[in-house]
């Protein structure tokens, strides 16, 4: 499909830089299939039903951005991708075309190897530290790998809790599964009190998700592999979901990718997976397991916004976010949700 079929306008000041407090005070869009309902956070217990089966990332954002200096001299910032093996992660890297391979990067404490460089501009690090030493001392070192749409990108301390969702048990993400970062334990006591049940999958999410669509044509563009796995217990839930005839509610686009990659894979089955993902969904898509989505608000002509297009439809998903425009709704990672019907 045209790219430019999934593009919109949005005006910069409606692009959140904090988030709301307490968290459940956002506000929900209601994409119903009577209309449109401005609600908020606090009513999706009333939106659910007994039985639904609530599936949340818990993944937990590491900080993935190093500045530090190059063993020539000058500069040098990095953004961790993905873990590869050794101590060895995938990496962006400025000034890339300055680097060559066998250069040394100091990080304060923490210093890595040029081991080799790609054509599509990433480059692989291998880091003098490995395992629990490695993420201790990034946490030292590292700051938030905020986008570059709240604040220029540059994380303050209070992003440290900000961009972290409840669930974030499980290190390896370099950006927050933003639709869980609603959720308060409050809210969770209403939802459980209703009969509202909860899963957890991990989906590490990386570069691909959020990576510019630069094709004109969607069959042009590549997703990055990204790694996520799905428990026995959670896989048993979901299916015991779906026979008894109750929604499993993706919480996030993350959460939804991984739970399509596992059916399309077991042909509409969920089973217990681990593995990476590349899956790019886009209208056409034949969806299997999720029915509802609790998602935020994305970039034009974004994966994330060919996803929720594919989902619930083209011109529904313009519609609903017309309404959010003309309703200041808060956009992106910090801003206001919708709950989106299959």
């Amino acid at each position: 499909m045209r790219v430019d079929l999934f593009d919109f306008a949005l005006p910069d000041e409606l692009i959140a830089q904090r988030p709301i407090a307490p968290r459940d005070r956002a506000r929900l869009l209601d994409v119903a299939s009577d209309g449109l309902h401005d609600r908020t956070v606090r009513d999706l217990p009333h939106l659910l039903r007994p039985g639904d089966l609530l599936v949340f990332n818990d993944t937990r954002v590491i900080p993935a951005r190093l500045v530090g200096e190059r063993s020539g001299g000058g500069a040098v910032e990095a953004l961790l991708m993905r873990h590869l093996s050794n101590g060895r992660w995938l990496c962006l890297a400025r000034p890339t075309k300055r680097l060559r391979i066998g250069d040394a990067l100091f990080f304060n404490d923490l210093s890595a190897t040029v081991a080799a460089k790609h054509a599509d501009g990433s480059i692989e690090l291998a880091f003098n530290k490995e395992g629990a030493a490695f993420l201790a001392a990034l946490e030292a070192n590292g700051a938030v790998p905020l986008p570059p749409y709240i604040r220029g990108g540059i994380a303050d301390a209070k992003d440290r809790t900000d961009y972290q969702t409840l669930f974030a048990r499980r290190d390896g993400s370099i950006a927050a599964p933003t639709a869980g970062l609603h959720f308060t334990d409050e809210l969770l006591a209403t939802l459980a009190a209703a009969g509202i049940r909860t899963a957890g999958v991990t989906l590490h999410v990386g570069a691909g998700t959020f990576q510019p669509v630069r094709a004109p044509d969607t069959d042009q563009h590549v997703m990055h592999a990204e790694w996520g796995e799905v428990s026995r217990a959670t896989a048993d839930a979901i299916e015991a979901t779906r026979r008894a005839g109750d929604k499993v509610v993706a919480v996030g686009t993350t959460s939804l990718r991984l739970l399509e990659t596992v059916g399309r894979v077991h042909e509409g089955c969920m089973t217990a997976w681990t593995g990476e993902t590349d899956i790019f969904i886009t209208p056409g898509f034949r969806f299997r397991i999720v029915d509802l989505l609790l998602t935020n608000f994305h970039l034009p002509r974004s994966t994330l916004f060919m996803l929720v297009a594919a989902f619930t439809g083209l011109e529904r998903i313009k519609a609903a976010y017309r309404h959010a425009v003309s309703e200041r709704y808060r956009f992106y990672s910090y801003g206001d949700c919708c709950l989106l019907r299959r």
